[in-house]
């Protein structure tokens, strides 16, 4: 049975987060935000060194018309891991596009963990992530986008998702990416596309060198390219447990490899 749109109004949401480093310890400094788009009380499972916080959309799903602003600074020395509870969801829309959009200030080290994306068949999706570094900032994040709610027999045929994402440091441009992927179009079963896979996923890791034997590793657990200040993983499958697993794979051999700190599991990815 069709999961249609919820007839609700359309919602815009705003979170602003800042986090510096005081005494020893990384803190959320600042916080404003407007809409149901919210963050939780600050953990630290890891110690002081790292805050970690879980943004939060009430409403649990994006309908059409809806627009979700992220925007996070860390500071010199800070350091920040921020998730979610749960999937993302993108609800079928009646024609008006739902927009997020992420923007990272980046002067310590941050790290966007989501949990996945689902695209519901006949929604329309724009997402951008804009990462600026400053001097020799770190970012670690992913991407991991399910068309169509496979589990219930779902597939993508109609809708359109657009997706965006750059990263410079101190003005310069590393890397970006646009593509467009449409409901039931040519590139769902394209050899050069999604070739008939219905999850694909993109992780980002940016930091002022990566050796020769961490690349070495990364290319063991999944196709990787490496480029000057910036490695990308990519995952093509269908099974987002599958593609979280690899990123988090990942994410475990970077991290130490140029934070020093090993890798601490969200604990809300447990329950």
């Amino acid at each position: 049975m069709q999961v249609a749109e919820p007839l609700t109004a359309a919602w815009r949401a705003d979170l602003h987060l800042e986090f510096t480093f005081r005494q020893q310890k990384s803190i959320l400094s600042g916080k404003r935000f407007n809409g149901p788009l919210v963050v939780q009380k600050p953990l630290y499972p890891e110690g002081e060194g790292v805050c970690h916080a879980i943004i939060v959309h009430p409403p649990g799903g994006i309908a059409g018309g809806d627009e979700l602003f992220l925007d996070v600074a860390s500071g010199p020395s800070a350091h920040a891991l921020l998730t979610t509870p749960g999937a993302g969801k993108w609800y079928r829309s009646a024609g008006p596009w739902a927009r997020q959009s992420l923007s990272f200030d980046v002067a310590g080290t941050l790290e966007w963990l989501p949990r996945e994306t689902i695209v519901f068949d006949g929604a329309q999706a724009d997402l951008r992530t804009r990462v600026d570094l400053r001097g020799d900032a770190r970012y670690f994040g992913w991407e991991v986008l399910c068309l169509g709610r496979t589990g219930s027999g779902e597939s993508f045929r109609r809708g359109s998702v657009r997706l965006q994402t750059e990263v410079r440091r101190d003005g310069r441009l590393l890397w970006t990416e646009r593509g467009r992927i449409h409901g039931g179009g040519a590139l769902l079963d394209a050899p050069a596309g999604m070739a008939g896979r219905t999850v694909c996923g993109t992780l980002v890791a940016a930091s002022s060198a990566f050796s020769k034997e961490i690349i070495s590793a990364c290319k063991e657990v999944a196709a990787t390219t490496v480029l000057p200040g910036i490695l990308l993983a990519r995952y093509l499958g269908d099974s987002s447990e599958e593609a979280m697993s690899v990123f988090t794979r990942l994410w475990m051999l970077l991290r130490p490899a140029t934070t020093g700190r090993e890798a601490s599991i969200p604990r809300i990815w447990s329950t």
